[in-house]
Formats: structure tokens, sequence, C-alpha cells
């Protein structure tokens, strides 16, 4: 009797045993599953100024209609203040999408708050004349504009010098000509006066006005100044270009469902293609499609932040 309760105790046990296990291998793979399980029910897409930040705003908001219609759930629009806030909002989860420039995902993918999802494309810009080509390109350069006419003839001429700026996290207009000039050997953040304005065509505007001497801005950031100033090309004129910088991205949080990514991903190629959603994101960032691409894709805005980053922190 007493071997036939130790048999009992002992298969009680076991059964307790593979009970626990399998308890804790269901928890196990339920953590795994829901880590990249987030499914919207409505949508919030951010974008950052890169000129008025009311106009872009006004310009994005039917975007929203047309993700609906494609995605069936609600989608709300809305403009940042800056890159960093945007960052903070999806790293919060108050964002689901955002419109980042390169720096602004390296980022936020370093605080796990993003992925990459689509990259910009762009049609070439051509110099002189700062005209448009026919070509689709993945990338971008920045240039430096000065008034015509001014004693800056060339990047050589720009120490002790007033230049307007973006945010510090803008590729164009901060982190590829600090860096790069900073590997020439001048010092931009040291040795000049560094007035950050909101958008590119600020940028040029500061320097039409005199406000500023130079102006750190995306390559040919006049062309968005035309309606108002129809002669830019003549009164603005560009004495550096860098080397090419990764265009815009689309990002998302980085627990957002693969499901979800890859019929998001396709709602945004499609929109594009269609004479209405070209026309939105043409006129917000001058993007004319969007291509899928990789996190590696960035690894030279790694490089180039680690320089840039160096030369704001010897201030």
């Amino acid at each position: 009797m007493k071997f036939w309760k130790r048999i009992a105790v002992a298969g009680m046990a076991t059964i307790a045993a593979l009970s626990l296990a399998a308890c804790g291998s269901k928890s196990s793979s339920s953590s795994t599953s829901t880590s990249n399980s987030y499914t919207p029910k409505s949508l919030n897409i951010q974008f950052v100024p890169s000129s008025n930040a009311n106009t872009i705003e006004a310009k994005a908001k039917p975007l929203a209609s047309l993700l609906k219609k494609e995605l069936g759930i609600p989608v709300k629009v809305t403009v940042s203040t800056d890159y960093n806030s945007i960052v903070e909002a999806m790293k919060s989860k108050q964002v689901d999408v955002g419109f980042l420039p390169p720096d602004g995902y390296v980022q936020a993918h370093a605080q796990k708050a993003a992925d990459v999802l689509l990259m910009a494309q762009r049609f070439g810009i051509k110099q002189p004349g700062g005209k448009s080509t026919d070509k689709l390109v993945d990338s971008y350069r920045s240039m430096i504009v000065v008034k015509k006419g001014s004693s800056i003839k060339s990047w050589k001429d720009l120490k002790n010098k007033k230049i307007a700026v973006q945010d510090v996290t803008s590729s164009a207009g901060y982190i590829w000509p600090i860096a790069e000039l900073s590997q020439k050997g001048l010092d931009i953040v040291k040795q000049d006066t560094l007035v950050t304005v909101k958008g590119h065509d600020q940028g040029v505007m500061s320097v039409l006005n005199g406000d500023t001497d130079a102006a750190f801005v995306f390559e040919d950031a006049r062309n968005i100044v035309k309606k108002d100033v129809p002669d830019i090309m003549d009164k603005v004129e560009p004495i550096y270009f860098t080397k090419p910088i990764p265009n815009d991205t689309i990002s998302v949080r980085q627990d957002m469902s693969a499901a979800f990514r890859k019929k998001l991903s396709k709602a945004f190629i499609d929109i594009a293609k269609t004479k209405e959603g070209h026309a939105i994101i043409s006129s917000i960032y001058t993007h004319e499609g969007y291509v899928k691409t990789t996190d590696s894709a960035f690894n030279i805005v790694r490089k180039y932040d680690k320089i840039a980053t160096g030369e704001s922190k010897s201030k």
C-alpha cells in the first residue's frame, strides 16, 4: 500500500512539474510574441518641420484621409516642434509613425523607439541653378549658401561668421556641414556664431535679409522660397556642397507587428503613386515616392554623428 502511495505522489509531482514547465513555456512564448504584436486601432503620424511648421501641417493633413481609406482605421496627422520631440513621442508610444530625417531616425533607433520602414525618393538636383532632374535618387546633399556679392567665397571664409542652422539633429541643416568642415580643420561650433532657425526656407531668407552671413540648408532649398522671391537664385548662392546624405525615412514604433508594417508600407507606396497622394508628399518634403530600406543604409549617418557630436561637446 505504501508503495502505491509513493507511486501516486511521484506521479502527481511529475504532473505538477510538467504543468509548471508548460506554464513557463507559455509565458515565455507569450512574452516573445507580444514584443512585436502592436496593431494600431487608430494611427498617429507626426512630421517634423523642414519649412514653416504651420504650412506643413496644412499640407500634411489631407494625407490622413488617404491613409484611412487604405488602412481602414482613423488616422491623425500632426507636426512636432523639432526632431527630438518626435523621437520622445515615439519612445513613449504616443506616436506610431514618424517622418524622420536620417539623423532623427538613427537617434530613435538607438533609443529603441523606432525601426525604419521606408526611405523617400527625390528627383536629383542639377547645379548650377538648382533645377530638378528626372532621375529618382535615394540621397541628397547639404549646401552652404551666402548672399550674392558676399565676401565669403568658400568654406575657408566662414571663420568668425554668423551662420543660420537647423536643430542639432538635422543632417543637412547641421550635422553634415559641421562634420565635414571639422575634418577640414574649421571648428564651426567654436569659431562661429550659430543661429538656429525653424525650417530651411528660413535659413535661406535669413541670408537674403542679411540676418546671417551664411546658412546650412538642403540642396536646393532656394526652390521652396521661389514663390515669394522669384529671383532667389540670383540673390543667394551656394559656396559648398557636402557628400550625399541618405534620404528621409518613414519610421515606425519598434513594437509594431510585422503584418501591420507590411500593410502600412504598401499603403504609403501606393498612395505616393496616385495623383493626389503624390501631390501631398511632394509639397511637404519634395518626396517623389518611397522604397523599402534597411537600418544598415544609415551607418554613414552614425559616422557623421560621432564627428559632429564631438564638435558640439567641445563647445
